[in-house]
């Protein structure tokens, strides 16, 4: 049994709950009473009920994204009725923006919006401290229902890098950041909110990385928005693996398409084919329309960098285009799309504006 449940639904099976795993990492003195508990979309609501209520918890947090709002909106109503007395929290980017409408927001206890870190364990303390009777339900605290979750500087965040079991290492991807946030400001984009870019202690998260390595882990998926951001950490980062080559190593990374300066591409040449693979946001290629949803780039360089990394290294390019964005048209998508074809990406993937 365990105090506190962090749940979430994932897509599938071998995605891992990056998030949830930073929760329970900051968790604190209430780690040992912290159960993480990750089912799929796919997995009977029911099924799901009995494994939490097993627990008997009295704090539920669950983890809300787009892929599992839908499933977990009718999974909170059955927890009300299958654990009245628990108090329901929910969080993550699909609950964090223009959530007053959102059926799921009215039936839960708490929504913490935002990065919530630190804030989802201290919310567990203030209702855990309150919790005077066994037999009572923990109280409503006198408090706003919607939690703000702000983080300055992660310096006051524990990384959760030892959360990965051995058979999230065997089975499933492993995600890492050194940063957090996004410098653009696109209109259509929920990272543009995340600003300033902010990182992890380089030397902290380097040691976490070797850890990781000596546990056998060799595909590494890094979710910084913008990983080549700030040259000297991602040449850390680069270099750090580039050291440690070893057969099966993986590492993927999301890259802003025009900042590929020299020391970067001395770099990026040394590793061999099909260790990196570089997430490049074109977007748009239509001038006009960056100008409209307020994105820069430079797209004689972000060219000339394409043609660098097909011609000279063995990065595998997977580039985005994304179909709708203001200003554009059937012609202009199409011209766009003609023209990132002849920079010859190993994948294009074209995604609707939502």
């Amino acid at each position: 049994m365990a105090e506190i449940v962090l749940t979430t639904l994932n897509a599938r099976y071998w995605h891992s709950s990056f998030g949830l795993r930073y929760l329970k990492a900051n968790m604190g003195e209430l780690a040992d009473a912290t159960a993480l508990i990750e089912f799929t979309i796919n997995d009977r609501l029911i099924d799901i009920v009995a494994a939490i209520r097993s627990h008997q918890p009295k704090i539920i947090g669950l983890g809300i994204y787009i892929w599992n709002i839908d499933q977990t909106t009718q999974l909170v109503r059955d927890l009300r009725a299958a654990c009245p007395r628990a108090v329901i929290v929910i969080g993550g980017p699909e609950v964090s923006y223009e959530y007053e409408q959102l059926p799921i927001v009215e039936d839960a206890d708490y929504l913490i919006t935002g990065e919530a870190d630190l804030e989802f364990a201290q919310l567990c303390r203030r209702l855990l401290h309150q919790d005077k009777t066994e037999a009572t339900q923990l109280p409503v605290l006198n408090e706003s229902k919607v939690i703000p979750g702000t983080i300055s500087t992660l310096d006051q965040v524990r990384m959760p890098y030892e959360l990965y079991s051995d058979e999230d290492i065997a089975h499933r991807v492993i995600y890492v950041e050194i940063s957090r946030g996004c410098p653009f400001t696109c209109e259509f984009c929920l990272s543009a909110l995340e600003i300033p870019v902010r990182l992890f202690g380089e030397e902290e998260f380097l040691q976490a990385m070797q850890n990781l390595l000596d546990r056998g882990v060799r595909q590494f998926k890094f979710v910084d928005r913008t990983f080549n951001l700030n040259l000297r950490v991602s040449a850390a980062v680069l270099r750090f693996f580039l050291e440690r080559m070893t057969d099966g190593l993986f590492l993927h990374f999301e890259m802003i398409p025009d900042r590929l300066p020299a020391p970067l591409r001395e770099l990026i040449a040394e590793f061999p084919p099909g260790v990196l693979q570089f997430e490049i946001g074109v977007q748009t290629f239509n001038a006009a329309v960056g100008e409209l949803i307020s994105r820069r780039q430079d797209n004689n360089q972000l060219e000339d960098n394409f043609r660098f990394l097909r011609e000279q290294t063995g990065v595998h390019i997977h580039a985005d285009l994304i179909v709708g964005l203001p200003g554009e048209t059937l012609l202009s998508c199409a011209e766009g799309f003609d023209r990132l074809v002849r920079l010859n990406p190993h994948e294009i993937q074209g995604g609707m504006l939502k």
